[in-house]
């Protein structure tokens, strides 16, 4: 099966769905952005989006070269002591919300969102793997997740017993307000490995070029150490400056980085080869036929071919998450 690991959803609560999306700061002037990424008008913020957005998705999914994507769930911050951090986070998508899309479609995988420092976590978490999760999505950074703390053991504990991945964002973040910003490093995830987790880290600590500070140094020497760890290459073809030419080269050449290597677009993020091509990653008829792609998750996986990665970064997340009990046929 051939796998976008990294698609995030977004909606504002119509239907009774519980998103909710709130732009804050630089955010709000992207967001007609990320609308037009995804082919939706600017009304959508005020629409049905929850309804057009997945939809959205879905067809795209469905008019790829791809089998099924992973969507997103998020969640609020949260102190350690367990109490939520208000009017920080800029988007809410339930973990009911992508549970059900999964149930109701085969081409989506579900990724639930829970802060371990809930009261409730580690009774939504056993209640989302009987519902179907096959991973966890968080933004330590941003939702202030420290997960070598010692008071989340129990809850990565049971992720093992349960086969959940847990895929979590390293590297640059400039689309959602960052509270810790040292969390940033895959280093962050060295306690889930330690206790068996199969982590992914998403853009494989990437930073934005002289803007952030970069971990794939950290991300690559850390493979080394830990079989369970792996990367995405979501965002790496979007026009962010996290692309460094010597980085990509190392993922697509060196054959135990490679094998390390998962495919995630990222979406709703606009995806496009022009800062590839500026750097002599691509050629420029490559930039020029990608650009001319509507489906934003099929440009993303014709540039990722162009940029060397191969087909095994698309099918290996499929050997390594866990099977629900059901799935749609």
């Amino acid at each position: 099966m051939r796998i976008d690991c990294h698609v995030h959803l977004v909606g504002n609560g119509t239907g009774g769905t519980g998103c909710w999306y709130r732009p804050r700061g630089f955010t709000r002037l992207g967001a007609p952005l990320l609308l037009r990424a995804v082919g939706l008008p600017r009304s959508a913020l005020t629409g049905d989006l929850d309804r057009l957005y997945a939809e959205q998705i879905l067809r795209f999914v469905r008019e790829s070269s791809l089998d099924a994507a992973v969507v997103l769930a998020q969640d609020e911050p949260y102190e350690e002591n367990g109490a939520m951090i208000p009017n920080v986070g800029s988007f809410y998508v339930p973990n009911d919300f992508v549970l059900r899309l999964a149930r109701d479609h085969r081409e989506f995988l579900a990724a639930i969102s829970i802060h371990p420092a809930r009261r409730d976590a580690l009774e939504e978490l056993d209640r989302c793997v009987a519902a179907g999760a096959v991973m966890l999505k968080c933004l330590p950074n941003c939702q202030n997740i420290d997960w070598n703390n010692p008071r989340y053991t129990r809850f990565l504990e049971r992720m093992a017993e349960t086969g959940l991945i847990l895929l979590a964002h390293t590297g640059s973040e400039r689309t959602l307000p960052v509270l810790a910003p040292a969390l940033a490093s895959p280093r962050v995830l060295t306690r889930a490995l330690e206790i068996g987790v199969t982590c992914i880290a998403a853009h494989c600590g990437t930073g934005m070029m002289v803007v952030d500070p970069d971990y794939f140094e950290v991300f690559v020497e850390m493979t080394r150490r830990f079989p369970r760890l792996y990367g995405d290459n979501s965002a790496l073809a979007c026009c962010n400056f996290r692309t460094r030419p010597g980085a990509i080269r190392r993922m697509t050449s060196e054959p135990e980085l490679a094998g390390r290597i998962l495919h995630g677009s990222d979406v709703p993020v606009p995806v496009s080869a022009a800062v590839l091509w500026a750097l002599g990653m691509v050629p420029w008829r490559t930039w020029r036929e990608t650009a001319r792609v509507a489906n934003p998750i099929e440009r993303d996986a014709q540039i990722k071919r162009a940029l060397g990665f191969g087909q095994g970064t698309c099918t290996k997340l499929g050997t390594l998450l866990r099977v629900p009990a059901s799935r749609p046929a």
